[in-house]
C-alpha cells in the first residue's frame, strides 16, 4: 500500500511542472493568413466588425497586416450618453453595408467598431477620451495624424466618410443608402390632390386656363430644382447636423461640397420670398382698384423683401465659399 502511495504522488510531482510549464508559455502571434482568414469570416457575418480589446490587439495593431481597416471608436450604451453615437454608427453601417456588396470588395479593407465598454484598454493605448471618432490603420505602421478624420470639420455621413476612406486607400464603391419612400409618398398624395380637384371642379376647369395658375406651378417646379432637392435625392443628404461635442444642431452645411435637407428647404423659401418680392413691385402698378398711396406701400414692401432675403441669401452663399468678397447688407 505504501508503494502505491509513493507511485501516485511521485507521478502527480511530475506531471504538476509540466502543467504549470505549458500554461505559462505564451500564446502563438496570428500569421498573416489566419488574419485575413478571421476578418474575411467575420466581415461575412456583419459587415461591421465588432472587436474587443484581445480581437484589436492582435487583427489591428499588431504584425504582419497587408490590408487596411477603417475603425470607428464609439460609445452605444445608453449610460454613455453620447447622444451622436447612435446616428453616426447608422452612417457607418450604410458605408460598411456599401462596400459589402460591392463589385470591388476584398481583402483589402476592413470595416470594424471598437465600442467603450467592450474594449476600454483599446480606447487608452489609442488615448482617445471622446467618441465618435474614425481612425484608418494602413497596412504597414501605425496611423499618423492625418488618418484620423475630422468629425467636428466634416461630419459624419457616409457619402463623407466615404470620400476619405476613398482617398486613404484607393478603393472605389459606390455609397447605396436604403430607399426613402418619403417623398414618393409626397408625390403620390399630391397627384391625388390634384386629381381630387380637378374632379370636384370638372364642371368649371377655367382655372387650368388662367395664367396664375400656371405661374405658380412653373414657380413652384423653379425652386424645387433651385433649392437642391434632386442633389439631396442622388446623394442621400441628412437632414441636419449635430456637434458631437456641444449637441448644437447645423442645418447649413459648412462646405460648398454638401449640404443638408433642411438647407434646402431654407433656401426655397428664401427664394420663395424673393419671387414674392418682384412680383409683388411688378404687380403694384397694375392694381387699379388701389389707391396711389396703397401702391407705393405694396412696391416699398416687395422692394424690402427682396433686398432683405437677397442679402440673406448671399450670406449663406458667402459662408459656404470662404473668401467670396461681396456682400449686400449682411
Amino acid at each position: 500500500m505504501r508503494v502505491y502511495v509513493a507511485t501516485i504522488l511521485s507521478t502527480v510531482l511530475i506531471l504538476l511542472p509540466s502543467c504549470s510549464i505549458s500554461q505559462s508559455e505564451p500564446q502563438a502571434p496570428m500569421s498573416l493568413s489566419q488574419k485575413v482568414s478571421t476578418l474575411n469570416d467575420l466581415s461575412l457575418r456583419r459587415p461591421v466588425i465588432r472587436l474587443d480589446g484581445e480581437k484589436f490587439k492582435n487583427l489591428v495593431r499588431s504584425a504582419p497586416r497587408n490590408y487596411s481597416m477603417f475603425i470607428m471608436f464609439t460609445a452605444l450604451k445608453p449610460q454613455r450618453g453620447c447622444s451622436v453615437c447612435k446616428q453616426a454608427s447608422d452612417e457607418f453601417q450604410i458605408l460598411a453595408n456599401s462596400y459589402m456588396y460591392s463589385p470591388g470588395r476584398s481583402s483589402a479593407l476592413y470595416f470594424a467598431m471598437v465600442d467603450f465598454d467592450d474594449a476600454q484598454d483599446a480606447f487608452q493605448s489609442m488615448k482617445l477620451n471622446t467618441a465618435p471618432v474614425f481612425i484608418r490603420f494602413p497596412p504597414k505602421g501605425k496611423p499618423k495624424k492625418a488618418d484620423t478624420f475630422e468629425v467636428q470639420r466634416h461630419g459624419f455621413d457616409a457619402e463623407v466618410l466615404y470620400r476619405f476612406i476613398s482617398e486613404k486607400t484607393g478603393v472605389q464603391f459606390r455609397v447605396m443608402r436604403p430607399p426613402n419612400y418619403f417623398m414618393n409618398i409626397v408625390l403620390l398624395m399630391t397627384v391625388a390632390l390634384l386629381a381630387g380637384l380637378i374632379y370636384l371642379k370638372r364642371d368649371s376647369l377655367d382655372f387650368l386656363f388662367q395664367k396664375s395658375t400656371w405661374g405658380v406651378i412653373v414657380i413652384s417646379f423653379i425652386l424645387v430644382m433651385m433649392s437642391g432637392q434632386m442633389w439631396n435625392q442622388i446623394r442621400g443628404a441628412s437632414f441636419a447636423h449635430r456637434d458631437p461635442r456641444t449637441g448644437a444642431m447645423s442645418y447649413i452645411h459648412g462646405s460648398s461640397q454638401g449640404q443638408f435637407v433642411m438647407e434646402t428647404y431654407i433656401v426655397m423659401g428664401l427664394h420663395g420670398a424673393i419671387s414674392i418680392g418682384i412680383i409683388l413691385m411688378n404687380e403694384a402698378n397694375t392694381m387699379k382698384d388701389l389707391s396711389d398711396q396703397q401702391r407705393k406701400g405694396m412696391a416699398g414692401i416687395g422692394f424690402a423683401m427682396l433686398v432683405f432675403f437677397f442679402s440673406v441669401i448671399l450670406a449663406i452663399f458667402r459662408s459656404k465659399y470662404q473668401g467670396y468678397p461681396y456682400r449686400f447688407l449682411f
